[in-house]
């Protein structure tokens, strides 16, 4: 039996422990036995470590996503200078099949349909 270095309380020669404070013996210190709270540290790092992973691949498929979309939305809007029709009332050049001006709002007509 040994006792413990901070509290006194006589304990196991095998023990890595005090039962009593929770003071890591010699025995403990030569087999460099873990604290709880040191393997809680430890797997809250790896963790950190996974989400750094997950948080980097995320980004990389949003920046991604946004950039496919903003190439989508660039084509759809891409000017159409066949069949536009020009809005009576305000002049504006509306792409082919408007049925109300993006402008003024107001109704289009296509070419020869007056």
């Amino acid at each position: 039996m040994v006792y413990c270095s901070n509290c006194g309380t006589k304990i196991d020669d095998e023990a890595f422990f005090c039962f009593k404070c929770g003071t890591k013996t010699q025995a403990g210190k030569t087999a460099k036995a873990m604290y709880p709270s040191d393997e809680l540290r430890d797997a809250f790092y790896q963790v950190g470590l996974e989400l750094e992973k997950a948080f980097t691949m995320a980004a990389r498929e949003t920046q991604s996503a946004f950039k496919k979309v903003s190439e989508n939305m660039q084509q759809k809007t891409a000017p159409n200078t066949q069949g536009t029709i020009v809005c009576s009332s305000c002049g504006t050049k509306n792409v082919s099949g408007a049925v109300f001006c993006h402008s003024c709002g107001g109704k289009v007509e296509p070419k020869g349909s007056t």
